[in-house]
């Protein structure tokens, strides 16, 4: 089992996902909930898709980190 990091960001009128390990993988939803379904099923056809095209499954390698400070 392999765990990517997912970046989801607000946009004007719903949110975006990408995924930096796999680039152009990338799902939208009108919220949070939606597009983090929607990125998980992107994820899995993005690899299907490499795994079909023999290209190799990068090793996750981004990290995800909250830095906390005053404002």
């Amino acid at each position: 089992m392999m765990r990517y990091a997912v970046v989801i960001e607000r946009a004007e009128s719903n949110y975006s996902a990408y995924v930096p390990d796999l680039p152009g993988c990338i799902a939208t939803g009108g919220t949070i909930e939606e597009v983090e379904a929607e990125i998980r099923e992107a994820i899995a056809f993005h690899i299907e898709g490499m795994r079909e095209d023999g290209i190799v499954i990068p090793e996750p390698t981004s990290k995800v980190e909250y830095i906390e400070l005053a404002a």
